[in-house]
């Protein structure tokens, strides 16, 4: 007998299936892709997508006073160095007016004749660890180093001796004025004499008798020696303790 032709197992589907359709390079119709996707995935495409809400920005104003303080406290390390060199250089010229003219810081001629207007740094003005005032001091300081100049100039038109030392002085104390004027957090508040201040404060000291002259110039440079004792303690206090707020 003949035998029976092999059957394929090859299962063929009805025409209307569409399940031949998936095969490579055929689409499937959208509606049936949305049908196959899992139903959270369906629900995100049904839903209308909403517009992009914008990220809450940070608040940079709190990062922006830190930064404008930061940048008025850099000049401290550089402002101690120059405080305190000016200090010594005042205390050296002080001991060349004893010793030339032995006229002391306390003698008593001195005390008699103090009728000078010089610069000072009192408990008021901010400056002293109890009540400290970081803005006020430095206004104060600032304010006084621009005062001295108008002195300091007198003593280097008469002490002729140490004139280039005197010059040196007053040079380096106009530099540290600006520099610490640049730290206060509204610089037009400290007080620059204007030039008809300064000139009227010359021609009284000019007018000093001649026999009067070298007390004046002892009398000048103690009271600068002791301001710039104060201003040294007042921004080592500043750097040391990382005090100064905006």
């Amino acid at each position: 007998p003949r035998p029976e032709p092999r059957r394929s197992h090859t299962m063929k589907f009805p025409r209307d299936c569409g399940c031949d359709r998936a095969r490579a390079g055929r689409r499937r119709p959208p509606a049936l892709r949305a049908a196959l996707l899992p139903p959270p995935l369906l629900l995100l495409l049904l839903v209308p997508r909403a517009a992009a809400a914008p990220l809450p920005s940070a608040d940079s104003s709190g990062e922006a006073e830190l930064d404008e303080a930061a940048a008025r406290r850099a000049p401290l390390p550089q402002s101690l160095l120059l405080a305190r060199l000016l200090h010594a250089r005042a205390a050296q010229l002080q001991d060349e007016v004893c010793e030339k003219f032995t006229i002391c810081p306390n003698s008593m001629e001195m005390l008699l004749h103090n009728n000078l207007s010089l610069p000072k740094v009192t408990k008021e003005d901010g400056c002293l660890l109890a009540g400290f005032d970081e803005d006020k001091c430095l206004r104060t300081i600032s304010s006084g180093l621009y005062t001295f100049q108008t002195y300091l100039k007198y003593v280097q038109e008469t002490f002729i001796s140490e004139n280039q030392n005197v010059e040196s002085l007053s040079y380096s104390t106009e530099r540290l004025a600006r520099t610490i004027r640049q730290m206060v957090i509204n610089p037009e508040e400290v007080i620059i004499p204007d030039a008809a201040t300064q000139e009227s404060l010359h021609t009284k000291l000019k007018s000093i008798r001649a026999w009067t002259e070298k007390i004046t110039i002892q009398l000048i440079l103690r009271d600068f020696t002791s301001f710039m004792e104060k201003t040294v303690r007042a921004v080592r206090y500043l750097q040391n303790t990382r005090s100064f707020r905006a």
